[in-house]
């Protein structure tokens, strides 16, 4: 069944809604969602042997998604993948040996790009009003984390063989710490709609 994208997603319910004043806006709000991502990307620790560091990222894209929309999410996630490749040290394992361009193209690359992905479809879930329901916000999210990890993974084992333990490196020592983070976003934005009541047209 098609999703009707009709609704307002939570950023479009607070402050101006035209004109040069909201174009302010959702500069600002991409600024904010970029710095919001460098900063749970630094939250983060190693679970041996995966190469891929646990962090606070996908909470952050997974929220930005939602509460953004796909259009204003997307441009966000470009801008924060578009500063680090200049080599700015945004990236959860980004360093000022290993970074840009580099970086991106290493073990983490694959959920980089899941990101614009999980964005997108977060994004039009919130359209289509899944941002008002916990339940539908999680499925949504357990959609997005799916997202995420797919590509992830597909990267990973091209980059270092299928004959490597990729499950192992790249999905199973994140699952807990991802349905946690999965369960918390879940419950912010619906939350933050009850908080500015009923602004939908």
């Amino acid at each position: 069944m098609a999703l009707a994208m009709t609704d307002k997603v939570l950023t479009e319910a607070v402050g101006p809604s035209e004109g040069a004043a909201r174009l302010l806006k959702q500069i600002v709000l991409v600024v904010l969602g970029v710095a919001l991502l460098a900063l749970t990307a630094k939250v983060k620790f190693a679970i041996p042997p995966s190469p891929v560091p646990v962090t606070l990222t996908t909470f952050g894209v997974l929220t930005i998604g939602a509460a953004y929309g796909p259009r204003l999410g997307f441009a966000t996630i470009i801008g924060y993948l578009l500063i680090g490749a200049l080599g700015w040290d945004v990236f959860a394992g980004s360093s000022s040996e290993l970074n840009g361009r580099e970086y991106i193209m290493g073990s983490t690359g694959g959920y980089l790009v899941g990101y614009l992905l999980a964005t997108v479809a977060l994004g039009m879930a919130a359209r289509a009003g899944w941002d008002r329901s916990v339940v539908k916000m999680a499925l949504g999210m357990l959609i997005g984390s799916a997202l995420i990890y797919v590509p992830g993974l597909l990267w990973l084992g091209t980059l270092n063989g299928w004959d490597k333990p990729i499950l192992e490196w790249g999905l199973t020592p994140f699952i807990i710490g991802d349905l946690m983070k999965l369960a918390l976003a879940a419950l912010i934005v619906p939350a933050l709609w009850k908080l500015i009541g009923n602004a939908r047209t």
